[in-house]
């Protein structure tokens, strides 16, 4: 089974990993591209308000995953999370067609993301020996599959959400939850095989594996990407609200929908994911490939060059309404600058996780997105104190800072890293 390539040389298994987060991508992005227009011009709910609840719903999403990658480790199994978690997730997008069922509803969604977040990735890292070269590759494959999701969910739940009523957009990222979990049960023969263990104190599997050098850095990278994400989430929070206030969106005679720029992003993705694997390959094979945190601090420079195009554009058009081509080239450069350190950052979790706490360690990379998606929010919550220039500028300085933190702990990375290795490779002849 693991050695049957059928997509860009992977094994089956990926396939089906990918097409099942892309419709819960779909679900996700779909109530994401809605949420905030939903929450100040059907709730009511103050700019200020919105913001915040919006970084609280997203933060408790990967809240969640922290206690659901140990409940799958340890007791449930990667596949049974999955789906609970699927069908917790399909029940919540369901709710958010009914107002009284709002808060209860992002709960929910929440609750369920906490079980089928961490187990799905890290079953990606399964398919594949320690030392298969195409292990790092396969996440860039998987994030580029879960994107398609991402790119079609504002142009059908947006559209319908904001043509023929909001309700109607959530009920449609139901749906496509339901499409990820029927995909998922329907491709089990093609994952690996999952073999369970006696619970024991999850401390002692840590302190093997891990290393307190390799802990205190990550902790480094964490902190360095929370800094980042405060910036970077502002996509569907701030930089949504500023597309349908201060963006001309007008198109010959058409007005072009304020949801569909949320498409850009996954579309992007798609498009300069293959050029970007080619590049990296070139370089490995040349022996010059960029070291994780390298290319994790260039990533995060170009996400801070992204917000600088917006900067000018707000300090250009001097309270006019900004022309949209300055929306679709920002996309275009935060998504460069995405694809350098997000599947980078969560491969390099995945790489280090023991092989029995594998949902666990992928869970503290979502950890890390808790924080920044806490910070997001309460970031946001500056938009309106703030004219858009200067706040766009804010938000560049923050993904300059994070890129400064990355490229500073690249040194003890390296060396953590050696002494990870050196531990597996000890443990494998042992």
């Amino acid at each position: 089974m693991h050695g049957e390539a059928t997509w860009f040389g992977h094994p089956r298994g990926l396939t089906v990993l990918f097409l099942t987060n892309m419709w819960e991508q779909f679900s996700y992005y779909g109530m994401r591209a809605l949420l905030v227009y939903f929450m100040t011009k059907e709730l009511l709910l103050t700019q200020t308000q919105a913001s915040f609840i919006y970084g609280a719903y997203t933060a408790a999403a990967y809240f969640t995953p922290i206690l659901g990658g140990v409940l799958a480790d340890r007791w449930l199994g990667k596949r049974r999370a999955i789906i609970i978690g699927a069908s917790i997730m399909a029940a919540g997008h369901f709710m958010m067609a009914f107002d009284a069922f709002f808060y209860l509803a992002l709960a929910t969604i929440a609750l369920g993301n906490g079980l089928f977040l961490p187990s799905l990735p890290s079953q990606v890292g399964d398919l594949y020996a320690r030392t298969d070269a195409r292990r790092g590759w396969a996440f860039n494959v998987y994030y580029v599959g879960i994107n398609i999701g991402g790119f079609l969910a504002p142009l059908i739940c947006g559209t319908v959400g904001e043509l023929y009523g909001w309700h109607y957009g959530f009920g449609l990222a139901g749906i496509g939850m339901v499409l990820g979990l029927v995909i998922y049960v329907a491709g089990q023969r093609y994952l690996p095989p999952e073999t369970m263990r006696t619970p024991a104190p999850l401390h002692d599997d840590a302190t093997r594996a891990l290393g307190r050098e390799t802990v205190l850095v990550l902790v480094g990278i964490g902190l360095a990407v929370t800094v980042f994400r405060a910036a970077y989430e502002q996509v569907g929070n701030t930089v949504a609200l500023w597309a349908d206030s201060g963006v001309d969106r007008t198109l010959g005679d058409w007005s072009i929908p304020m949801t569909w720029f949320q498409s850009l992003n996954p579309l992007f993705v798609m498009l300069l994911t293959p050029p970007l694997l080619a590049y990296w390959h070139r370089r490995t094979a040349a022996g010059v490939d960029q070291a994780p945190l390298r290319r994790m601090a260039c990533g995060a420079l170009i996400v801070a060059g992204a917000y600088l195009l917006l900067a000018t554009a707000g300090w250009r058009a001097d309270g006019a309404a900004t022309g949209w081509i300055w929306l679709v080239l920002f996309f275009l450069v935060l998504t460069i600058g995405e694809l350098f350190i997000l599947p980078t950052g969560l491969g390099l979790f995945a790489r280090l996780a023991p092989r029995h706490l594998g949902s666990t360690t992928v869970a503290a990379w979502f950890l890390v997105t808790f924080a920044g998606s806490l910070s997001a929010g309460l970031v946001g919550s500056l938009w309106s104190r703030f004219e858009p220039g200067a706040f766009f500028a804010l938000l560049a300085a923050l993904a300059a800072l994070s890129a400064g933190l990355l490229w500073r702990l690249n040194g003890p990375m390296q060396h953590a890293d050696r002494l990870h290795a050196g531990g597996v490779t000890a443990g494998a002849n042992a």
